[in-house]
């Protein structure tokens, strides 16, 4: 089943991605990445290292963050549902047949696509810059996210409320996505909702950006805040989860705009040069491509 559900998701991202292209970055841009995609890989390879190590500790933190934190996180599923009570039922009391369907495939398929387009957009950029700042508050997300899940034990809603009152919820509506979300959650690390803070930060991105791709700009901002409330009326998080999950992209977003091009690969590499010898002897490489 999982099998099924990942060759779905690959074939609407497969063909969402061409048509954005088309739409959004056009031809020239492509052609003059065409002719500097290698200097501008060389000069985003030390970013794009970092998002796949953190990636790659969260991979791995899913096996054994949950046993961790059993034994040194705060429980703090009661106490969201006394401070929020069933507040995300204002959303199933306007459920119909067709907005699960949406929100569903807003969950899985358009928060997929959210994460993947802004990278191919911006690497088409001459000024790397904002690619590199991208990576960072993903990896930013990721790395302070985890910290979070570890930090707080806090069950969803659709754990917490009586089953009557969270019907048509995601694994309801399509109950062959759990074999894909359970692959990249713990029905424990809720808080905050990294959904939001992943789509925020998108957002957040593509209006600073809207001078280089301003018909993105608006699709962004509704995917974002679809996938916001899509959290919330699916019953996966509350909306203390949310609210979390913005102020984690709103911090993400300007850390990665005050780390990117603090330090130069030649500044980092004399700092580190003591402890690790073998980067002096990189040092020439760092200066003709850095």
């Amino acid at each position: 089943m999982l099998a099924e559900v990942l060759t779905q998701l690959v074939i609407v991202i497969a063909i969402l991605v061409p048509v954005s292209i088309i739409l959004f970055i056009g031809r020239e841009r492509l052609a003059q990445t065409r002719t500097e995609w290698r200097s501008r890989l060389r000069t985003v390879a030390p970013v794009v290292a970092v998002l796949l190590v953190v990636l790659l500790i969260n991979r791995v933190a899913r096996q054994t963050a949950p046993k961790l934190s059993r034994e040194v996180g705060i429980r703090l599923t009661w106490a969201f549902y006394e401070i929020e009570g069933e507040f995300i039922l204002i959303f199933q009391s306007i459920q119909t047949a067709e907005m699960s369907a949406y929100f569903s495939s807003i969950y899985i398929y358009g928060y997929t696509f959210l994460l993947i387009f802004p990278i191919i957009a911006y690497f088409t950029l001459s000024d790397t810059r904002i690619f590199r700042r991208l990576l960072t508050a993903y990896a930013l997300n990721y790395a302070i996210g985890l910290v979070l899940y570890i930090a707080v034990i806090a069950y969803g809603p659709r754990n917490v409320m009586p089953a009557e009152l969270t019907e048509r919820m995601l694994y309801d509506t399509n109950p062959q996505y759990q074999f894909l979300t359970q692959e990249v959650n713990a029905s424990t690390n809720v808080f905050p909702s990294l959904h939001t803070s992943l789509s925020a930060t998108v957002a957040a991105f593509a209006w600073q950006t809207r001078a280089a791709f301003p018909r993105w700009v608006p699709v962004a901002i509704v995917l974002a805040i679809s996938v916001a409330i899509s959290t919330m009326y699916l019953g996966i998080h509350w909306g203390l989860d949310v609210t979390a999950g913005l102020v984690l992209a709103a911090g993400s977003v300007a850390l990665s705009d005050q780390l990117v091009d603090r330090w130069s690969l030649e500044e980092l590499a004399e700092m580190l040069g003591d402890r690790f010898p073998w980067l002096q002897e990189r040092l020439p490489w760092l200066q003709e491509h850095d």
